[in-house]
């Protein structure tokens, strides 16, 4: 088989391709024998006719379409291959030849991955934000585990009150009309969660129990539903059920009772030190994504659409299974957001290009430092997985390997030696920053 390529636009390559001979008649004798055992051919039993009958029967050139059908992919596949170019997008095809006795001539028009041109990619200056806890995050940990832990009272009377949990019916109507979704009975509310419109919890707060109350609110302007966004509301609430927390205090006995600690003072400390580690991972995060953002704005690329398109419907591939574990169909989820996948992709779009533009820069640098995979690598990475998943090394290794995924295991650890390159030889200095994901 030969095989050329020729770039004849900035991100698009032409493939010519000559299947031999010998290769296509082989192709031609696979797809009468598939062929074959599917026809009924009058005066012959089910694939005993001979070749030459059934091309009578269904025409011969039905059983070259069939032997394009074998020799198409694998010919692409292989020119690839020995082209070296990375496609992105499904191939325009063009037959230029096809006939039986004769070599298949075809043309294959795909898009590529882009050439990138590198900016500065090492000593990149990035400020790295405060990793310090305060004593008031230390405080408001112990409050959270407080509250968590609080005994719930059911009232007999009263009223309510911030931070109580309230059971109630709610009706809402907009100009005296009831509409979909505003209704429910039995729900439970947090007061002070933000859990519903602004303004609604806030109203409920002086409620008695048994009392039935009229509520004003406004939904938002960017509320998910263009039916309610902006409009005026008014929810009839009864308060049926007040609990509230009765907060145990914070003393060794609390410590003990949530903790594997015998003293406040020891749950204080480890409270602080997973501060301080959550705190570092925050702050190192920060600091890998100033880096690549900083990167990629040095750096040149023409995306082409097709790649981020592709992206696109990955992230949504991925998205949609996402939901499906936690039993939410798409088009539930459609329904329920008031979207549809036309607007889904155009949100997940940029986020698409950003995360393509920082692995093809990663890629680029990779390359331009000749980052090299050693079996040491793969051996850390495995072991990482194996202490995760709690499962043996090889048992890890031998499930990479038959789902075909060590190459993108491989991959994955070359971009993370490539990143780590680039903070090390990134400027860091301390102090607060408005960095990419902060």
């Amino acid at each position: 088989m030969k095989a050329t390529a020729e770039r004849i636009e900035k991100n698009t390559v032409l493939l010519e391709v000559e299947v031999g001979q010998e290769q296509f008649s082989n192709a031609i004798e696979k797809a009468y024998r598939k062929l074959v055992t599917k026809i009924n051919v009058p005066g012959f039993r089910k694939g005993k006719a001979p070749k030459v009958i059934l091309e009578r029967y269904i025409g011969k050139q039905a059983i070259v379409d069939e032997a394009m059908e074998i020799v198409l992919p694998e010919a692409y596949m292989k020119a690839v291959e020995d082209t070296g170019i990375e496609p992105v997008s499904q191939p325009e095809l063009e037959m230029v030849q096809a006939e039986e006795g004769k070599p298949v001539v075809f043309k294959a028009k795909v898009v590529v991955k882009p050439e990138v041109k590198l900016g500065q990619y090492t000593g990149l200056q990035v400020t790295k934000p405060s990793d310090a806890v305060s004593e008031e995050d230390i405080q408001n940990e112990l409050d959270r585990l407080q509250n968590r832990h609080a005994k719930l009272l059911t009232l007999e009377e009263g009223t309510v009150e911030d931070k109580d949990l309230v059971t109630i019916d709610f009706e809402g109507k907009i100009e005296g009309v009831p509409f979909e979704g505003g209704q429910s009975n039995d729900y439970t509310l947090e007061i002070g969660s933000g859990t519903f419109i602004p303004g609604f919890e806030e109203q409920l707060v002086g409620i008695k129990l048994g009392e039935t109350k009229d509520i004003s609110v406004k939904f938002p302007e960017d509320y998910g539903r263009e039916d309610l966004s902006g409009k005026d509301a008014v929810f009839t609430v009864t308060a049926k059920v007040i609990k509230r927390k009765e907060l145990s205090p914070l003393d060794d006995e609390f410590a003990k009772d949530v903790s594997e600690f015998d003293t406040l003072e020891e749950l204080r400390a480890d409270l602080a030190n997973k501060l301080k580690k959550t705190a570092e991972e925050k702050a190192s995060s920060q600091v890998r994504a100033a880096v690549l953002e900083k990167a990629v704005e040095g750096a040149e690329i023409d995306m082409p659409p097709e790649m981020i398109d592709g992206r696109v419907e990955e992230m949504l591939g991925n998205m949609e299974q996402r939901l499906m574990s936690q039993g939410v169909s798409m088009e539930n989820y459609l329904k329920y957001t008031n979207s549809n996948v036309d607007d889904m992709k155009e949100n997940l779009r940029p986020d698409a290009e950003k995360n393509l533009k920082q692995t093809l820069v990663i890629d680029a640098v990779a390359k331009a430092e000749d980052i090299q995979l050693t079996d040491e690598d793969i051996d850390r990475e495995i072991n990482r997985m194996s202490e995760e998943m709690k499962q043996d090394a090889e048992v890890i290794k031998k499930i990479i390997e038959g789902q075909g995924q060590m190459d993108y295991i491989k991959k994955s650890i070359i971009r993370d030696k490539t990143i780590q390159f680039m903070l090390d030889k990134a400027v860091v200095t301390e102090g607060t920053i408005e960095a990419a994901g902060e």
